[in-house]
């Protein structure tokens, strides 16, 4: 297993802070700086949706937040079946996080997922993502 990052064809995301793309863009997620971060405007639902060059296995979903703004109720979806694979309960920390998929869903070869964050833990519905990464195998 390892990072899924570099099979990343596209990437959406709900909202940019202040339409601010250069400063707090999509593209912050996965360079691999920690000065670095997308912000989603004020507001929930805010989600991130990624589409992969070629069907993947994903074993285990990586995150460092910015405490403070965290995500709540979080789903991780096959975007392609609008279908929920399991839910992602984060802590309310600047640490990078682990969350495992169930091994039932694990061996499911999917092309495009959405990370949807119902709620966030700033009293205006902000996310803050410095890294994001996917681990797991191709399909």
């Amino acid at each position: 297993m390892s990072s899924l990052t570099p099979l990343i064809s596209k990437c959406k995301v709900s909202s940019v802070l202040n339409r601010d793309a250069k400063s707090f863009g999509k593209a912050h997620l996965f360079d691999a700086s920690l000065e670095t971060c997308w912000n989603s405007d004020q507001g929930s639902p805010q989600y991130i949706l990624v589409e992969f060059a070629q069907p993947v296995k994903i074993n285990s979903v990586l995150i460092q937040f910015q405490g403070g703004f965290v995500g709540k109720d979080i789903e991780l979806i096959d975007a392609i079946k609008a279908a929920k694979i399991c839910n992602l309960y984060a802590d309310d920390n600047n640490k990078l996080q682990s969350f495992d998929v169930p091994q039932e869903e694990a061996v499911i070869g999917r092309s495009r997922i959405k990370i949807l964050f119902n709620q966030s833990t700033d009293f205006y519905g902000r996310i803050v993502i410095y890294s994001l990464d996917f681990v797991g195998s191709t399909a």
